[in-house]
């Protein structure tokens, strides 16, 4: 079984760039303190490199 990473929303995407929000959509993330667990795969990871400033990350 492949691990999973869970991703927490941690600032607001109000006033972030498009392609943020879009990327934060992707994973489902659309509210603040909302928990998302996703497989760890290197597309997923390139998603949160790009937003890591507004998610926090832990490994499970």
């Amino acid at each position: 079984m492949a691990s999973k990473i869970k991703i927490q929303l941690v600032r607001s995407m109000i006033g972030r760039p498009e392609k943020h929000r879009k990327i934060l959509r992707g994973m489902n993330l659309t509210k603040i303190n909302r928990t998302v667990e996703l497989e760890d795969t290197p597309s997923i990871r390139g998603m949160v490199q790009k937003v890591k400033h507004l998610v926090k990350v832990e490994d499970i």
